[in-house]
């Protein structure tokens, strides 16, 4: 086939970026594909982070794309819409995560139906994790102007029956992300982290924003015994005053150990292979990138039952799923997981049915869903 791809992808940082490199470079060993991208993404004043772009330091793929779509300026959709027009694709694929981008790619999904194209959108979220005013007519807009629907989780294949009942749907898991490199011993990454050889380290990685339950998590930490250490690694969306205020209040300062910016690729090992236990301790969820970096490092996990969380885990195989997400609920929950020493078995059982999350079988299930439609 030949596949054009309109997404965020290098020199754009994060998550879905490398999600879509790693997708790309599946998707083109078998067809060709072209790959159209943002020359600007979000304006600053609406991106809460620091920069939206990776270091030059950075080990992230340097996905070769076309940069030309501005998501607050129309002239480009039709730009881009032409762009690949001309490439004549049976396919086009676009990526939505927040209702804010759904009217430049839905305006040139739109325009690509008209010539015959198929149009596929896959779906992070449907119902985003901070609802504003507008959202649902966005999402139908977008929805509206594609013909199949890639989904990682039941929560958001439910969200688009909601709007589609009709609608034609794959689900398939997220996959593994492998890209960040082995992981390394764990008295090597705690000393170059800084961390008490012998404590029972917890971790919370990645963009830091309020859904995720940071302060939870820090609440939590007064009703674990004194050798229990949280790690934060991840930059911050907003301001980590009220994160810090909590550590303070709660004389947490020398249990919690803060990494508060962005972890480029070559140190994400660092963090995992330090840890004992990955806790995501969400508010609301769809799916998460980080479940599926702590299944590469067969880091146990320990998430709350919420959208698509705990699709990701086994109860008592390869991890845990917690029901009650409070402070001492959590703790409990923490607790166990030591009492009970089950970091070993819980490695070995994400070790073994790591396969099921390749990148390999996702592709092939997205080829053979875009060649039936």
């Amino acid at each position: 086939m030949k596949i054009s791809f309109l997404s965020v992808f290098y020199p754009y940082r994060g998550g879905i970026a490398q999600f879509n490199a790693n997708l790309f470079n599946q998707l083109k060993r078998d067809h060709e594909v072209k790959i159209w991208n943002f020359t600007r993404q979000y304006p600053d004043f609406l991106f809460p982070g620091k920069s939206q772009f990776v270091d030059e330091n950075d080990t992230a793929d340097a996905i070769p794309t076309v940069r030309t779509l501005d998501t607050i300026n129309p002239l480009t959709w039709i730009k881009t819409a032409s762009q690949i027009k001309r490439f004549h694709p049976d396919i086009l694929l676009t990526r939505l995560w927040m209702p804010f981008f759904a009217p430049s790619l839905g305006f040139v999904a739109a325009s690509l139906r008209k010539t015959g194209t198929k149009t596929v959108a896959l779906l992070d979220n449907v119902i985003p994790h901070e609802v504003r005013p507008g959202d649902n007519a966005l999402i139908q807009y977008f929805l509206n102007r594609h013909d199949g629907f890639i989904v990682m989780s039941e929560s958001v294949r439910e969200d688009v029956l909601h709007f589609c009942p009709q609608a034609n749907i794959l689900l398939k898991p997220h996959p593994i992300y492998s890209h960040f490199g082995e992981g390394v011993d764990c008295n090597e990454a705690r000393a170059k982290l800084r961390l008490p050889r012998n404590a029972k380290v917890l971790l919370f990685f990645g963009f830091i924003r309020q859904y995720k339950g940071l302060d939870v998590l820090l609440h939590t930490m007064k009703h674990l015994p004194e050798d229990y250490h949280l790690v934060i690694a991840g930059e911050v969306y907003g301001d980590f005053k009220p994160y810090q205020d909590i550590i303070t209040e709660n004389g947490l300062t020398d249990r919690v150990h803060n990494s508060i910016e962005y972890i480029e690729d070559v140190r994400v090992p660092l963090f995992f292979s330090a840890a004992d236990l990955c806790v995501l301790p969400y508010r609301s969820a769809t799916q998460s990138g980080i479940a599926q970096i702590a299944w590469h490092y067969h880091l146990p996990l320990l998430v709350a039952k919420v959208g698509g969380l705990a699709e990701m885990v086994e109860e008592d195989e390869t991890g845990l799923i917690a029901h009650d997400v409070r402070p001492p609920g959590l703790a409990t929950k923490i607790q166990y997981y030591f009492d009970h020493n089950l970091k070993k078995q819980f490695s070995m059982n994400m070790a073994a049915r790591r396969d099921r999350y390749s990148w390999t079988g996702f592709t092939e299930n997205v080829v053979k869903f875009m060649q039936e439609l």
